[in-house]
């Protein structure tokens, strides 16, 4: 027969389940793409457990990948016809400019705003409205500094075009860099997307460009920190 539970006992499965609570809201859950990356690392730890450089270097570039993949929870903003940052980083370029050729969206001039992704950001994507995927485009191409004007232009990027409820067209540019060299787009066309739902992530350094209705109220400012799925770039009108 199984013992009643003690009181010392239940405060102790309380406190627990108090610590397992913190840790899950303290840390972040890692991207599914990262996970490979860091079974390398511990993989490499593991074969060098005799010698201790060997393993330190393993569990160092198994906790650097964890940090990098890091898939933070975020909580969009409720209020309707807003755009959101669809990456975390630093807003670079607010411009009018023409839309992405590779989309073949109506040949209007739109804003562009685009964000800046250092190492130390978590890469993941995330849809700037809330709509169906219209089209996925994936451009091959260099992988010249993302922080430079001609990156938008020249480097490997894929592009995914939203439509919302309202018929308002936004896209959305993953945009490769100087060392980012992997883009990943799990969404596909047709898809139904939530306001800041993750659909993509670039590894290692890397650059997004939002592109919605040039007559939008912009509310950053460049050189301002975004917070994907939860700063609001601008609003539609």
């Amino acid at each position: 027969m199984a013992r009643p539970a003690r009181p010392a006992d239940a405060a102790n499965e309380s406190e627990m389940s108090r610590f397992v609570s913190l840790v899950r809201s303290t840390v972040p859950p890692v991207h599914p793409a990262g996970l490979p990356f860091i079974a390398g690392g511990l993989g490499v730890a593991a074969a060098g457990r005799k010698y201790g450089w060997l393993r330190n270097t393993g569990l160092t570039a198994a906790a650097a990948c964890a940090l990098f993949f890091r898939h933070p929870p975020r909580v969009p903003p409720t209020r309707p016809g807003v755009v959101v940052a669809p990456a975390d980083g630093r807003v670079t370029l607010i411009e009018r400019v023409r839309p992405p050729s590779q989309l073949n969206m109506p040949d209007v001039p739109m804003t562009r705003i685009s964000i800046f992704l250092s190492v130390f950001d978590a890469h993941v994507q995330r849809a700037p409205v809330e709509g169906e995927v219209v089209t996925i485009k994936y451009r091959p191409g260099q992988f010249v500094s993302a922080e430079r004007d001609q990156a938008s232009e020249v480097n490997e990027c894929n592009s995914v075009w939203f439509r919302t409820a309202q018929g308002i067209d936004v896209a959305a540019v993953q945009i490769a860099g100087l060392v980012a060299r992997r883009i990943v787009c799990t969404a596909h066309i047709g898809d139904k997307v939530a306001l800041g739902e993750t659909y993509g992530l670039i590894r290692f350094g890397s650059r997004l460009d939002t592109y919605l209705p040039a007559n939008s109220r912009v509310l950053v400012e460049i050189g301002q920190r975004a917070v994907a799925g939860e700063t609001v770039l601008a609003e539609l009108v």
